[in-house]
C-alpha cells in the first residue's frame, strides 16, 4: 500500500472563493513575552499589517485582499494555490505568516497560528467580513474594559469574571464614565484594517526611447480607515474586490 493512502485529508479539495483564517495560538503569552502595551500596541498591528502584505505579494499564495485585527487574518482567495487542497493550504497559509510574524516581531520564542478554511461564494463574503468586523469591535471594548480593571487592582482572571455576560452598552457606559469614549478611539483598534491588491499608474522609463511612459503595476492598498462592512460604502469596495 502506498503510505499516502492513510493521509486521511491529503485529497479533500475545496472550490474557490474561499477565506483562510488565522488565528494567533497563545499569543497571550507571546504578548507578555514581547511586553506589548494594553490593550493595544500600535507596533504589534503594525506586524500584523506587515504579515498580510507579506501574504498578498510574496508568498506566491495570492489571496486578492486581508482583513486583520488583534491576532486574526482573513485572507480571501479567488483562485487558489495546491489546487485547492485543503490541509495544504491551511497548513502552509499557516506557517508562512507565522514565520513573517516571528521575523518582524524579532521573537526568539514560536509563534504559531491555526487555519481553517471557510467557503465564500455569492454575498457569503460580506456577510463574513461583517461578522469578523463585528467581533472586532467586541474585541475592542472588552480589551479596554479588561485594562481598565486591572489598572483599578484586579487580577486577568477576576476582570473577566466581571466581564462575562456584561452587554457591550455596559462595557462602552463603563469606560464613558471613565472618560474614554470607545466610539472615538483609532479606527485599526475599533474595526480592522483591509489590505488589498489593485491596479495603479506608476510612471517608468523607456531605456529606447528615452520617454517617460505609464505602466499599470499591481500594487497593494492599506486603508488607513476601513469602512464598516455592513454600511453601503463598506459593502460597494468588498463587492468591488470580489465582483459579487
Amino acid at each position: 500500500m502506498d503510505i499516502r493512502d492513510r493521509e486521511i485529508f491529503s485529497n479533500l479539495t475545496i472550490f474557490p472563493p474561499v477565506f483562510v483564517r488565522l488565528d494567533g495560538r497563545a499569543f497571550h503569552r507571546l504578548a507578555r513575552a514581547l511586553n506589548l502595551k494594553k490593550p493595544f500596541d500600535p507596533s504589534f498591528s503594525a506586524n500584523m499589517r506587515a504579515v498580510c502584505r507579506y501574504l498578498l505579494t510574496d508568498s506566491g499564495l495570492s489571496p486578492v485582499f486581508a482583513y486583520t485585527f488583534s491576532d486574526e487574518i482573513s485572507l480571501y482567495f479567488d483562485m487558489l494555490p495546491f489546487s485547492g487542497r485543503v490541509e495544504k493550504l491551511d497548513s502552509v497559509t499557516a506557517a508562512v505568516a507565522a514565520s513573517k510574524l516571528t521575523i518582524e516581531v524579532g521573537c526568539s520564542q514560536p509563534i504559531a497560528f491555526d487555519a481553517r478554511t471557510i467557503p465564500a461564494a455569492g454575498d457569503f463574503a460580506i456577510e463574513y467580513l461583517v461578522s469578523r468586523q463585528n467581533e472586532a469591535w467586541r474585541n475592542h471594548i472588552n480589551a479596554y474594559c479588561q485594562s481598565a480593571l486591572i489598572e483599578d487592582g484586579m487580577t486577568s482572571r477576576q476582570a473577566a469574571a466581571v466581564l462575562r455576560g456584561m452587554r457591550s452598552e455596559e462595557m462602552h457606559e463603563m469606560m464613558f464614565e471613565r472618560g474614554l469614549n470607545l466610539a472615538v478611539t483609532p479606527a485599526w483598534q475599533r474595526r480592522g484594517t483591509l489590505i488589498y491588491r489593485e491596479d495603479c499608474v506608476k510612471e517608468g522609463y523607456n531605456p529606447v526611447t528615452g520617454e517617460t511612459v505609464l505602466a499599470t503595476r499591481r500594487c497593494v492598498r492599506e486603508l488607513v480607515e476601513t469602512p464598516l462592512f455592513s454600511s453601503p460604502e463598506g459593502e460597494a469596495l468588498i463587492r468591488s474586490l470580489t465582483g459579487a
